[in-house]
This record gives C-alpha cells, sequence and structure tokens, in this order.
C-alpha cells in the first residue's frame, strides 16, 4: 500500500480521522474527503491532502471529481465513511447514507476514477433483532431485518454497492465502535462520573464492542487482501453483559457511588417518543428517540467475526478491558471529564 493514492470521506469524523492517520502510517498517499463545513481538528498531520466533496449535490460533485483526476490522476482506493448516524427527520438518513453513497458511485464513474477498491463503512445495526432466543452469534448467512431507519438506510446502500459490478465492494459492518474522540459512548461516562448507571429492560442482553483502532486495522487488511462482494462483521471477538462497559468504566473514574437503575422498556419507549417530538419542535435530534429505543431494546448484539479472522488475518488488539482504559484516559488528557 506504500505510495498507494486514497480517500477517505467522513474524514473529519471519529471514525473517519483515525482511518486518515491508519493510512498515513502506511505510507499512502491520503486524501481526506471533507465538506466546507467540516472541522480539521482532528487532520492537522501535514501529509494531509484535502477534498472538498458535497456528496448530496451531484451537481458540485461531479467537476470537483473530474478535477482531482486532472491534478492527480484519481485514487486507487476509497473508503467511504461518510454518513449520517442522527436526523431530524427520517428522510435524512436516505439522504446522508443512500443517496450519498450513489453519488458518490456515480461521481466516481462518470469522472473515470473508478477505484481498485471500494471499502464500505457499514453497521452491525443493518441486521435487527435476531437470534434473542438462543443468543448464537449473528452470522453472514442471516437475513438483514433492520427495525431502524438508519439501519435501513445502510442495508439498502449495501444492496446497491453489491449490484455495481465494475466496483471491487468490500463492505464491514462494525458493532459499537468506542474509543478517544467519541463522543457517544462518552455520554455513558459522563454519566457515571454524575453518579448515574441506566440499563434498559430487564431481559439478558448480550453486547459487543469494537475498539477504534481494530475497526482500522480491519478496514486496511480488507484493501490489502478483501475480495469483491464480501461483508464483515466486526468487533473485539468478546461478548460482555450490559454492565461490563460501565463497570471498566466507573472503574477508570475511581469508583464512584452510583444509582442504577433498570428502565422498563415501555417506559423507555415513553420517554423515548416524547424526547423524539419535543426536540423536533425545536429542528434538533434527541439523543433518545425511536431509533435509538429499538437499539436499547435488542438483546443480542453477538455477530461472527471468524471469516474476518480466517480470511483477512484479523486479530483484535483492545479487547474491553484495555480499551476502555485508553478511552478514559484520553477523556481526560482533553479535559472531557
Amino acid at each position: 500500500m506504500q505510495g498507494k493514492k486514497i480517500l477517505i470521506t467522513g474524514a473529519s469524523g471519529f471514525i473517519g480521522s483515525f482511518l486518515v492517520e491508519g493510512a498515513l502510517e502506511r505510507g499512502m498517499q491520503t486524501w481526506a474527503g471533507v465538506r466546507k463545513s467540516s472541522s480539521k481538528r482532528y487532520l492537522q498531520d501535514a501529509r494531509i491532502h484535502f477534498a472538498t466533496l458535497d456528496l448530496n449535490n451531484p451537481t458540485a460533485l461531479l467537476p470537483a471529481l473530474e478535477q482531482h483526476k486532472e491534478m492527480y490522476g484519481g485514487w486507487d482506493y476509497v473508503i467511504h465513511c461518510a454518513g449520517v448516524t442522527k436526523s431530524v427527520e427520517d428522510a435524512g438518513y436516505i439522504r446522508g447514507n443512500y443517496d450519498a453513497t450513489v453519488n458518490l458511485v456515480e461521481g466516481l464513474r462518470l469522472a473515470g476514477i473508478v477505484p481498485e477498491k471500494f471499502i464500505y463503512i457499514s453497521s452491525l445495526s443493518i441486521v435487527g433483532a435476531l437470534r434473542e432466543i438462543d443468543y448464537t452469534p449473528i452470522t453472514e448467512q442471516d437475513t438483514p431485518r433492520p427495525n431502524t431507519i438508519y439501519g435501513e438506510s445502510k442495508w439498502r446502500t449495501e444492496q446497491y454497492l453489491h449490484k455495481q459490478t465494475d466496483f471491487s465492494t468490500v463492505v464491514f459492518r462494525p458493532t459499537a465502535v468506542y474509543g478517544p474522540r467519541d463522543a457517544d459512548l462518552f455520554l455513558l461516562a459522563k454519566s457515571i462520573r454524575n453518579h448515574v448507571d441506566i440499563s434498559a429492560g430487564f431481559r439478558r442482553q448480550d453486547l459487543t464492542f469494537v475498539y477504534v483502532q481494530d475497526l482500522v486495522q480491519a478496514v486496511f487488511l480488507g484493501i490489502e487482501k478483501g475480495k469483491a462482494g464480501r461483508s464483515y462483521f466486526v468487533s473485539d471477538g468478546a461478548v460482555y453483559a450490559s454492565r461490563d462497559y460501565s463497570d471498566l468504566v466507573r472503574k477508570e473514574l475511581g469508583n464512584p457511588w452510583l444509582f442504577r437503575f433498570t428502565c422498563p422498556l415501555w417506559l423507555l419507549y415513553g420517554i423515548s417518543f416524547v424526547a423524539e417530538k419535543v426536540a423536533k419542535c425545536f429542528g434538533k435530534v434527541s439523543t433518545l428517540n425511536r431509533d435509538k429505543y429499538q437499539l436499547m431494546k435488542q438483546r443480542n448484539w453477538q455477530c461472527d467475526i471468524s471469516p474476518l479472522i480466517e480470511e483477512l488475518g484479523y486479530v483484535p488488539q483492545y479487547p474491553l478491558h484495555k480499551g476502555v482504559p485508553a478511552t478514559i484516559r484520553w477523556y481526560k488528557e482533553e479535559k472531557w471529564l
């Protein structure tokens, strides 16, 4: 991969910024795909090239891609990490995930710069609530049944990409990704620091996680060894009880006293419904909403990563007991906590 040219969309985000670092570490000529409004806080390395791409404006996107081809000759690889995880309106997920991907693929094709390999960062949430009776790992043979608008938009995008025969596409479906710079799981750490730990539902819940650096490892193995048409689940290979993450966070915060509350699902649904409606009135996205409720309600997040290990040689380096301390340490150093 040394010297190869790569574009990483969504480069200003949590996962995208680490993918940029991963490309630089491998000696690649790296372009960070950003919007005009994107923060470059984590994109300060002088070796980074920037590509300002509006994936929701095909009229502006194509000239930008054509200009890049004229100046640099295109990219060998594209990692498409850009996407929408929160939206005031349901249509926002489709625009930000499906439509934006179609625009990018069509733009690359029309500009004559179809990459050697196209990597798509999807999500484990495409599968929906599966295997919740026997709690066995979800496999690639299972038919996805997304139960969130976000998951549906990602699944629809996957299906589209696998129909593009001129694109050598490899898909990654990570479970909950955490690590430095992550604002979502940071909310749990903040809550625990404030002496509150809330879990959803009384029935057993099996959780999976992947530290961001392990996801980066998997993606670059996919560039090196992945075959067109393959889709891989990504986790650290372990399964955790619902309290394991919060217990590790609590330990790293000095074991503050905690008020633990298990919220019945019916109450959680009511809170989520009201919170979403109120937030919409102000044009904002609520942390609790219908999609978030479905994710918190889901009981089985186990996934089979054996294809990732056997085909690509993936070896996770950060089990939860190693990744959580590193994350909390970063939160403290950056004054988040």
